[in-house]
Protein backbone atom coordinates (compact mmCIF):
# COMPACT_ATOMS: atom_id res chain seq x y z
CA UNK A 1 0.00 0.00 0.00
CA UNK A 2 1.33 3.41 -0.96
CA UNK A 3 1.46 6.10 1.69
CA UNK A 4 1.41 8.89 -0.91
CA UNK A 5 0.74 9.19 -4.59
CA UNK A 6 3.33 10.82 -6.80
CA UNK A 7 2.47 13.28 -9.53
CA UNK A 8 2.35 11.30 -12.76
CA UNK A 9 2.10 11.70 -16.51
CA UNK A 10 -0.21 9.62 -18.70
CA UNK A 11 1.52 7.86 -21.58
CA UNK A 12 -1.75 7.77 -23.56
CA UNK A 13 -3.05 11.35 -23.36
CA UNK A 14 -0.18 13.32 -21.76
CA UNK A 15 -2.23 14.43 -18.73
CA UNK A 16 -0.07 15.54 -15.80
CA UNK A 17 -1.54 15.09 -12.35
CA UNK A 18 -2.42 12.51 -9.78
CA UNK A 19 -3.86 9.13 -10.80
CA UNK A 20 -7.31 8.03 -9.70
CA UNK A 21 -7.69 4.66 -7.96
CA UNK A 22 -10.51 2.50 -9.26
CA UNK A 23 -11.84 -0.84 -8.09
CA UNK A 24 -13.03 -3.31 -10.70
CA UNK A 25 -16.37 -4.99 -10.33
CA UNK A 26 -19.64 -3.83 -8.83
CA UNK A 27 -20.46 -2.99 -5.24
CA UNK A 28 -24.07 -4.05 -5.77
CA UNK A 29 -22.97 -7.47 -7.06
CA UNK A 30 -20.71 -7.83 -4.04
CA UNK A 31 -23.56 -7.08 -1.62
CA UNK A 32 -25.91 -9.52 -3.38
CA UNK A 33 -23.30 -12.28 -3.31
CA UNK A 34 -22.68 -11.70 0.40
CA UNK A 35 -26.41 -11.75 1.19
CA UNK A 36 -27.18 -14.97 -0.65
CA UNK A 37 -23.91 -16.87 -1.02
CA UNK A 38 -21.20 -16.62 1.61
CA UNK A 39 -18.28 -18.26 -0.24
CA UNK A 40 -18.81 -16.52 -3.63
CA UNK A 41 -19.22 -13.23 -1.77
CA UNK A 42 -15.89 -13.74 -0.03
CA UNK A 43 -14.14 -14.69 -3.28
CA UNK A 44 -15.63 -11.69 -5.12
CA UNK A 45 -14.62 -9.31 -2.31
CA UNK A 46 -11.05 -10.60 -2.33
CA UNK A 47 -10.91 -10.22 -6.13
CA UNK A 48 -12.21 -6.63 -5.91
CA UNK A 49 -9.66 -5.72 -3.23
CA UNK A 50 -6.76 -7.13 -5.24
CA UNK A 51 -7.85 -5.66 -8.59
CA UNK A 52 -7.51 -1.98 -7.69
CA UNK A 53 -5.49 0.05 -10.16
CA UNK A 54 -4.43 3.62 -10.69
CA UNK A 55 -5.78 5.19 -13.88
CA UNK A 56 -5.60 8.54 -15.61
CA UNK A 57 -8.46 10.78 -14.43
CA UNK A 58 -8.79 12.26 -17.93
CA UNK A 59 -8.76 9.22 -20.28
CA UNK A 60 -9.14 6.26 -17.87
CA UNK A 61 -6.08 4.34 -19.14
CA UNK A 62 -3.80 2.58 -16.67
CA UNK A 63 -0.71 4.12 -18.27
CA UNK A 64 0.27 6.73 -15.67
CA UNK A 65 3.92 6.81 -14.66
CA UNK A 66 5.69 9.04 -12.11
CA UNK A 67 7.17 12.24 -13.54
CA UNK A 68 10.51 11.63 -11.81
CA UNK A 69 11.25 8.44 -13.78
CA UNK A 70 13.39 8.53 -16.95
CA UNK A 71 10.36 7.85 -19.18
CA UNK A 72 8.28 10.40 -17.28
CA UNK A 73 10.97 13.05 -17.74
CA UNK A 74 11.19 12.22 -21.44
CA UNK A 75 7.41 12.58 -21.85
CA UNK A 76 7.47 15.95 -20.07
CA UNK A 77 10.31 17.10 -22.30
CA UNK A 78 8.48 16.03 -25.49
CA UNK A 79 5.06 17.37 -24.38
CA UNK A 80 5.50 20.23 -21.91
CA UNK A 81 2.41 21.18 -19.93
CA UNK A 82 0.44 23.91 -21.69
CA UNK A 83 -1.07 25.40 -18.55
CA UNK A 84 2.11 27.30 -17.62
CA UNK A 85 1.43 31.04 -17.69
CA UNK A 86 4.08 33.23 -19.33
Amino acid sequence: MKLWIEESVCKACGHIGYPKTITKGSFLTEVILWLFFLLPGLIYSIWRLTSKEEVCPRCGNATMIPVDTPIGKQLLKENPPNDIKS
